[in-house]
Order: structure tokens, then sequence, then C-alpha cells
């Protein structure tokens, strides 16, 4: 077994070719989770890989998809959300282009007509969201039964999203020899199950027990009333100067902190299921090369973004589920650098800090609100967030009079 130190991508079984192909795109030395699962992956075998996020899951299995397609094999690769598909696609690019193999992008907002030029320059390796596949596999414009490697990666997300009937029906037709890769951050039940009927003695491969936030991302706390969530934004927002990502529940949620942002003079972007692909898709690069500081989503993009130099990760509004939490605080201190993660909490979600602080075995630190700046007027067109307690009776019309009272009965 390889040591999960291993100084270099040397001695892992890698093809020349694409060892110089990583050296030039600054891949120097691999990550534990790579180290491990690269040469049982290129060796054909099939295998489960458990790592937190930003640990580099997408070249433990890339390099050695690369290395298939050289060699004439086909593969696939499914993913839950359409930004992961487009940033394993991107990795894949960087490794593979030079070296001839094609690929092809099967996602859905994406030109059906371009997909459909792509699958017939017969790509060597296939990515993809299952929805999408399965519109393929249905019109046929698409088959499996030459693909020899198959790659779950996210299967928790995918399970969670209720992408369990997809990825059996996806499962049964590719053929049942071949290699088949599952990572994940965690391991449910499900996933189990699935390793069991779909995987042939799979080699488990866990470089951290499920729930293990980033070893290198300082974590913080504020408990603040929800009216005075964007007042403690601004004020932090001109405290850090570097890429900031936002996390809000909604994609409502999401717009209004987007337009608030801009409108206070930041360069602001936003990422949610209303935005068209086109649209997530300039967002991302926007916010890659420098064009919005700012890039606000909801948990779309909590395992989808894959940019490095993130200095904060803000959570806006906590996470439904507390395993979100983990994957979003990843997506800064990617692959051994540093971040820092900074949660908002009304007081009455005392009992989803604890959920979480449990999943991760830690405490959460608690900072003590600062002074904060003047409430500002709203953007036009932009609603002020509602404070909870001024929720009761909202459902009566607003000039609701309860009318004349019943006369009291007399004894």
């Amino acid at each position: 077994m390889p040591n999960p130190e291993q100084a270099s991508f040397l001695g892992l079984g890698i093809a020349p070719n694409i060892l110089a192909a990583l050296d030039k795109l600054g891949f120097k030395n691999p990550t534990p989770i790579q180290a491990r699962s690269i040469p049982p992956a290129l060796e054909g075998k099939d295998l489960i890989g458990l790592a937190q996020t930003g640990t580099g899951k997408t070249l433990a299995f890339g390099v050695p998809l690369v290395q298939a397609a050289l060699s004439g094999k086909k593969s696939l690769v499914v993913l839950p959300t359409r930004e992961l598909a487009l940033q394993v696609e991107e990795e894949l690019k960087k490794i593979g282009a030079a070296l001839g193999v094609r690929t092809a992008l099967l996602i859905g907002g994406g030109s059906m007509g371009e997909q459909l030029r792509s699958l017939r320059r017969d790509p060597a390796v296939t990515i993809g969201t299952p929805g999408r596949i399965l519109d393929h596999l249905r019109q046929r414009t698409v088959s499996f039964r030459e693909v020899k490697v198959l790659v779950l990666d996210e299967a928790d997300r995918m399970l969670d999203m209720g992408f369990a009937p997809q990825l059996k029906q996806i499962m049964n037709d590719v053929p049942k020899e071949r290699q088949t890769m599952l990572f994940s951050a965690t391991m449910p039940d499900e996933i189990v199950r699935m390793a069991n009927a779909y995987m042939r003695l799979p080699l488990r491969i866990e470089m951290a027990p499920p729930g293990t936030a980033v070893e290198k991302v300082t974590q913080e706390l504020y408990f603040i009333s929800r009216p005075d969530k964007p007042r403690l934004l601004e004020k932090l927002l001109y405290e850090y100067k570097g890429p900031v990502l936002v996390f809000s529940k909604t994609k409502f949620g999401a717009k209004r902190i987007a337009a608030s942002l801009r409108a206070l003079g930041h360069t602001a972007a936003e990422i949610h299921s209303n935005r068209s692909l086109n649209q997530r898709r300039e967002a991302l690069d926007g916010f890659k090369n420098g064009r919005y500081r700012i890039l606000v989503a909801t948990d779309i993009a909590a395992r989808g973004i894959d940019v490095k130099g993130i200095e904060l990760v803000l959570n806006y509004d906590l996470p439904t589920n507390p395993e979100d939490y983990v994957h979003r605080i990843g997506r800064t201190a990617r692959a051994g650098a540093v971040g820092r993660a900074i949660s908002f909490a009304t007081p009455d979600e005392r009992g989803d800090v604890r959920d979480i602080e449990r999943l991760i075995r830690t405490a959460l630190p608690l900072s003590r609100l600062p002074e904060l700046p003047p409430l500002r007027p709203m953007p036009r067109g932009v609603r002020r967030e509602p404070d909870a307690s001024r929720r009761f009776n909202s459902h009566r019309p607003r000039h609701f009079h309860p009318g004349p009272r019943p006369p009291r009965k007399r004894f």
C-alpha cells in the first residue's frame, strides 16, 4: 500500500505522458486520497473512496480514467449537479485533451445539439447528471454497452437528492463486467447496499471519519436576530478583502442577498435553481477570474464549487442538513490551504447548531456581536428580511378587525 504522504506522483503506476501533463499543470504531490486510490484504480479494482470535501477526489479517479482511455477503455462518470459535472469535465480536459482523450458532457440546461455532436465524436469519457443521462438513454442517442469503468462521484449527495432510482437504471444499463469506483464524503446505509449489489469486493479507502470538518478551516459562530443579518454581513465583508462565498437556504434569499450587496457597491453574483445554466456558468467563471468578489449560492453549490483561494465561507443561513455544513465550509481551505468559515444562527436555531457540533465532534467558537453599521434602505424591488417576532398573525389581512365580541352569558 503506498504511503499516504507520498512525495510525488512517481511510483503510483501512472503513465509517463500523464505524469508530464500533471507536472505541466502544477500538480507536484498527490493528496492522501489520490496516493491511496490511484494505484488500485489503475489495476482495475472496484473501490469506495471516503474523504472529506476538498481533498482532491476528482484527480483520484480522473487520472485512472485518462489512463484507461489511452488503453482504449470507455468510462462513464455520474455526478449530482451541473456545476460539479462541469468542473469534473474541466479537470479531465486539462489532463487528457493534449493526449487526445475526448469527453462528452450530458447535463440538464445544456444544448442538446452540442451534446449530440460530442457523442458522435465517440468520446472516451462521458460525464453527466442522472436525469440528462437517462434522457439520452430513452432517446437512444447514447449507448453504454462498451463502458468498462463507471464512476459515481458524490454518491451520498445523489441519494440525498432522490436519484436512487435513476442510478439503478444507469447501472443496469452499463455492462456487469466493469470496474466501479464510488466516491463519497459519507457512508450511509444506502451506499452500503448499493456497493453490495453492484460492486465486486470493493476496496474501501477512508481518509477521514464521516462528518470530519476540514482541518485548516477556522470556524466562528454568531447568534443574531434575522433582521440584523444584513448589517453583520456588511461589516464582515469590509473586514475580509478576498473572495467570499455566501450560502443562503433559499433561492429567493440568495437573490435578495446578492441584490443588496450590489446596492452596497460590491461585485456579487448568484447561483441557484432559478438561474439558467449559462447564468450559473457565467457567475462561477466570474467568481473564479475576479469579476465578482462575492458569490451567493444555495446548497446546489455546496459540493459543486472548486475554486482555489476562497478566503471566507459565510453561512448566512444554516443548512437544512448538518452534513451540508461540512461540505459548505469545505469550499475554503482546499487541498491543504487555510481558510475561514463564519455562520449566522438565530436564537431559535440552537438545536441546529448542536446537531452540527455533534456531527463534527467539536463546539463552534461563539463570537460576540460587534457594533453594527446603521440600517440602510433596501434597493428598489428587494424586500427586507422579515423579523420572525412580527410573523404572528401575519396571515391576517392588514386591516383585520376581529369584529364585535359576542355577548357574555349571564348566569
